[in-house]
């Protein structure tokens, strides 16, 4: 097994096991959602009292880790812009190709698991005062992180194709720039 392969290798290993955390972290703060009960105090004002904020932490660590997940692929790929040439043909229509939906699928993950821990941080820091009879608690949505942590799941699925694409795409383009060719000579012709 070549050095080329052991690296590759080991940038799967880590990107796949930074999105697994981030999709562990997403599932756990689904479970734990803020939810909030109605409360009547001795003044008679009916508010929301909300339950612990640990959905909000999980949210933020499954965001940390995708990103982190992200960030390593793009900065050994060099994001595709700035590394090796590819070689033209299909193995970089398909790097090109999962490049992009890896991108589209990470912002989607990434604003589902952002939005939901500050909508979830929102309605655990504040007391609503209510004088209605008929009052819920707001708390978000089930779904939001779910959401998320299926994304996350897409996006660490494209991440890996991209790579095993890329480098199979930038092998190729050594390869073809290291053959020798046989030079033509040019020489004066009197």
């Amino acid at each position: 097994m070549g050095e080329g392969e052991r690296s590759s290798i080991l940038v799967h290993i880590l990107v796949i096991a930074l999105c697994l955390t981030a999709f562990g972290f997403a599932i756990a703060a689904e479970r734990r959602r803020s939810t909030g009960s109605i409360v009547t105090d001795s003044f008679n004002s009916t508010f929301c009292v909300y339950d612990s904020d640990i959905a909000t932490g999980y949210g933020v660590g499954a965001f940390l880790f995708l990103l982190s997940g992200q960030s390593l692929l793009m900065g050994v790929t060099k994001c595709m812009c700035f590394g090796k040439p590819l070689a033209p043909g299909g193995s970089r229509a398909w790097s090109i190709i999962y490049f992009a939906s890896s991108w589209v699928t990470f912002i989607i993950a990434e604003s589902c698991l952002i939005a939901g821990a500050t909508k979830n941080a929102y309605h655990t820091k504040y007391r609503h005062v209510v004088y209605a009879g008929s009052w819920t608690c707001d708390s978000l949505r089930k779904g939001v992180f779910i959401a998320g942590a299926v994304f996350v799941v897409f996006t660490m699925i494209l991440n890996v194709y991209f790579y095993m694409y890329y480098t199979k795409s930038t092998s190729q383009a050594a390869k073809k720039i290291n053959k020798t060719t046989p030079n033509v000579g040019m020489a004066d012709y009197a």
